[in-house]
């Protein structure tokens, strides 16, 4: 619908089998394996939730309670006291303890099948109260006992559910299949397209989220000062950059301010902008900015350096600025924008190819013409460059010395890659360690993410993914291209975010898994390497239930527009994305990724930020989203949903998903955007809706317009802010 500003709304339903387990320790935290082997409560000692001292305290208690005991009546009792004793380290412990149920004291007596409680009845009644402290919590059982009243007993110990009492809970199938590994439910949408691996697991792997910072203008990049401190920084699209304190509070002045030297705009469809961040690792703090800006009668991709205020480690010198490296670029659009430290030393930098539809610059276009540096990845050296030249050329890059071709380039062939990472490597082996991983945003039919090598000729616009896109330059034989590890149709999502290898200590199950995703359809996705045969197997990454996240301060949905990756000091991961794709929307949220299903052992990923002086207010973290409660539906499908509602405060209230059939408002119409529009609907995983269709037209992504007209274009599947597709006049997207 020309004029008409379409933004398509994932109501991302966790699609999940009727049953499904729910792990959880009495410190509502996933189970973990314990580094060193239990002593006392050995059936834990695979997966649980005690490590060896917990498990030394509850071999304490036991011998104090046998204590009382006559030696005859050891062998009778001793066994049933110590599977009472040893169930705070059950996986399942918080339910056996009701612990879940804030409304309720927690037990002190584990829940029991009804057989088992007769058993422990008939055996060990009179050292029940051994085992039962005083308080009024424990007066109903205690009077029990003295009463006799076996079923009053029982009674008071049993479950709501049955498979979650002992010893049930040790068998039961439900709950015990996959225990301790990432759960995987059914795909909520198309397979990635024939000739691509989805990989050994079924379905999706169900994952939740932690909220930690919000309010943000389109959050292109966050980085972290890798100098102990477990500061991170993020970086607007419009040219703010913000510091944070590893507790989440915010420095109320920004880090940075280029807003007005940074060319962008209020359009959702708009590349531009303050697009890549980095910091020098080093002991004198420098960082390195990608901006796009007007000089000289052209629009221009620039990258600068930045140095910080004396005494102030919280704050860059905007006027310190010193250009590093400045582009000419032909078009708006495709600017790249991704700068990052090798392990190497060396600054990579990312440029697209120069906009407009199929690179059409020159007769084999700017990403295979090396004299060129756009749509190439540049490898520079800005060490010790104080007193010299902004950088020098690393005397092992590629294309030293060749005729015509740029030194700068250390590989070419590239699109618009949108987000890179370095791989820190295996915590153990250091395997994959320095690999550099890319997302490269593809033209009509395919996105792809690449493994970066020196001198590698990454196919465009001779290729796009594994197909071709140029016949005739595709067919020359001295192409010589690298594939892409994996590549996916438009009708999975039309402009891939790249990602990072996780390699961070909280959540062990993740280790080696690439986590990415699609700024279009809003997909999570990851792939893992394959240990013998090195081929890369698909899995989706959906948002697990209410009961699978039901964990403080996790939630289960996020917003739909996936702008970026991130990880911090720590190795964990986050993602950032939007409700608004506008520069000057305050939109932005970002999310950590958590797996429900195990953690590291307690104590294993602590740290120690070195401390940094603040200077200025600070802003305390407050979360805004919620846990969405998804019933047990297999595909819960909302009856109506309304975009979140901007107060006159400036605060993003958002609406129920499914609101009362009472609710007297008229259904919202999207609008074009502005600096204060709020954001839409947020993502589960599964459906997606386009604005103004009713209950029963909500359809998968899959076959022509699947994105639901795309966001800023004129009718169903143009394109947008990074999304792939041309339209007359040229090709407005393929960018973030």
């Amino acid at each position: 619908m020309p004029g008409c500003y379409i933004a398509s709304l994932l109501l991302v339903a966790a699609l999940i089998p009727p049953f499904s387990s729910h792990p959880q320790c009495l410190d509502f935290k996933p189970p973990f394996q314990p580094e060193f082997p239990l002593t006392f409560c050995t059936v834990y000692t695979g997966f649980g939730c005690c490590d060896g001292r917990q498990d030394s305290a509850i071999a304490r208690r036991y011998r104090h309670v046998l204590s009382f005991f006559h030696a005859s009546a050891v062998p009778l009792c001793g066994k049933y006291i110590h599977d009472l004793l040893c169930q705070r380290c059950s996986p399942f412990s918080a339910h056996l303890y009701d612990a879940e149920d804030a409304r309720r004291p927690q037990r002190v007596l584990p829940g029991l099948c009804p057989r088992y409680c007769v058993g422990l009845w008939r055996r060990c009644r009179s050292a029940l109260g051994l085992l039962l402290p005083p308080g009024p919590e424990q007066r109903e059982l205690s009077m029990a006992v003295s009463a006799g009243d076996r079923g009053r007993f029982c009674g008071l110990l049993e479950l709501r559910d049955p498979d979650y009492c002992y010893p049930n809970v040790l068998s039961s199938p439900r709950l015990n299949a996959g225990l301790g590994r990432p759960q995987a439910g059914p795909r909520p949408g198309p397979e990635p397209g024939p000739g691509l691996d989805s990989g050994p697991g079924p379905g999706c792997l169900r994952l939740c989220l932690q909220e930690v910072a919000n309010g943000l203008h389109n959050p292109v990049a966050m980085v972290h000062a890798s100098d102990g401190s477990h500061r991170y920084f993020v970086a607007e699209q419009r040219g703010l950059v913000w510091a944070y304190l590893p507790d989440g509070a915010r420095l109320a002045r920004p880090f940075l301010n280029l807003s007005r030297a940074v060319l962008t705009s209020a359009w959702p469809g708009d590349e531009r902008g303050l697009l890549g961040l980095a910091l020098y690792p080093g002991p004198r703090l420098k960082a390195y900015v990608y901006y796009s800006l007007q000089a000289r009668r052209a629009e221009r991709i620039r990258v600068g350096e930045f140095t910080l205020l004396p005494g102030r480690p919280n704050a860059l010198d905007p006027r310190s600025e010193r250009v590093i490296l400045e582009v000419e670029e032909p078009a708006s659009n495709h600017n790249g924008g991704q700068l990052l430290f090798g392990d190497d030393g060396y600054m990579y930098i990312f440029t697209g190819d120069g906009g407009g539809a199929g690179d059409p610059h020159g007769d084999f276009g700017n990403s295979q013409n090396k004299s060129s540096l756009l749509g190439k990845v540049l490898r520079i050296d800005v060490a010790d460059n104080d007193n010299g030249p902004p950088y020098r050329i690393p005397p092992d890059n590629p294309f030293v010395g060749e005729r015509g071709a740029r030194p700068e380039v250390y590989a070419y062939g590239t699109r618009n890659m949108w987000r890179c990472s370095v791989d820190r490597g295996d915590p153990l082996t250091r395997d994959g360690k320095g690999r550099l991983f890319c997302g490269d945003v593809g033209q009509n039919k395919f996105e792809e993410v690449d493994i970066i090598q020196k001198g590698g000729n990454y196919g465009w616009r001779a290729k796009e993914g594994f197909s071709c896109y140029d016949k005739k330059l595709c067919t020359n034989s001295s192409l010589n291209d690298i594939l892409p590890i994996f590549a996916y149709p438009h009708k999975v999502g039309r402009s891939v975010t790249g990602g990072y290898v996780y390699r961070g200590c909280q959540m062990p199950n993740l280790n080696g898994l690439y986590i990415f995703g699609d700024f279009m359809s809003g997909r999570l996705m990851a792939l893992r390497e394959g240990p013998s045969t090195g081929k890369w197997h698909y899995n989706e990454v959906c948002m697990g239930s209410k009961q699978e996240c039901n964990f403080p301060k996790i939630i289960n949905n996020y917003y739909q527009y996936i702008i970026s990756f991130a990880e911090d000091e720590a190795g964990e991961l986050y993602f950032m994305s939007t409700g608004n794709p506008s520069a000057f929307a305050p939109a932005g949220t970002v999310y950590k990724l958590v797996d429900p299903s195990r953690r590291a052992p307690p104590g294993k990923c602590r740290v120690k930020p070195t401390p940094v002086t603040v200077r200025g207010k600070l802003l305390r973290f407050r979360p805004k989203e919620k846990l969405i409660d998804d019933s047990a539906a297999s595909t819960p499908r909302p009856t109506s949903a309304r975009p979140l509602t901007h107060t006159p405060g400036g605060e993003t209230t958002p609406h129920h998903l499914c609101p009362p059939a009472s609710d007297p408002r008229p259904p919202h119409h999207p609008r074009p955007p502005t600096s204060d529009l709020s954001p839409e609907p947020r993502v589960r995983l599964g459906v997606t809706r386009r604005w103004g269709e009713e209950e029963g037209q909500a359809r998968l992504d899959g076959g022509p317009g699947e994105v639901a007209g795309g966001v800023g274009s004129p009718g169903g599947g143009g394109a947008g802010w990074g999304q792939g597709g041309d339209l007359p006049g040229g090709d407005l997207g393929n960018g973030l």
